[in-house]
């Protein structure tokens, strides 16, 4: 795989999406979890999906229940329990490994394009990988790196790849 166009993952309703959908789009992915503490991140995301959306930007959300158990809610109920405690509009897809032997092809790919401080597993809920246009990751956060801190990396990715398109 060459870039996270080349994946397909489940959306809640375990229907089969081709990440090839979010090409030519920046692209922020976060593994989430309803009962974390940082589930308080969810609102930021909102608010940069909602800022951003227009402008060519996609906010995703895989859910995962391997960080003591903090994602307990069904697929079915999860993006109900988003919207309702965070107000959340990005999509979410159906829960997923982030690490270990059945570790998501997608995630595979990501943590191993970029590495976190103390290696390519992730940690922690909340762990956020900036994809360019090109579908390549840009940049890895940590789970505690608030969304708001992102968004300049966001404008500058954005203003840079505009720039390229122009030339």
């Amino acid at each position: 795989m060459t870039s996270i166009h080349d994946f397909e993952v489940l959306t809640t309703g375990h229907e089969t999406v081709s990440l090839r959908r979010y090409e030519n789009q920046v692209v922020l992915i976060v593994n989430t979890a309803t009962e974390c503490g940082l589930a308080n991140q969810f609102d930021s995301l909102e608010m940069i999906h909602q800022r951003f959306k227009d402008r060519g930007v996609a906010v995703l959300g895989f859910p995962s229940n391997q960080f003591n158990n903090q994602e307990p809610v069904e697929d079915k109920d999860m993006t109900s329990v988003c919207k309702l405690n965070h107000g959340v509009t990005f999509p979410l897809f159906a829960k997923i490994d982030v690490k270990g032997a059945n570790i998501h092809p997608l995630f595979d790919y990501l943590t191993n394009a970029k590495k976190g401080l103390l290696g390519s597993v992730i940690k922690w809920n909340f762990t956020k990988f900036l994809i360019g246009k090109d579908g390549q990751v840009v940049k890895r956060y940590a789970p505690t790196t608030k969304p708001e801190a992102i968004i300049p990396d966001i404008e500058k990715l954005l203003a840079s790849q505009s720039n390229a398109a122009a030339n």
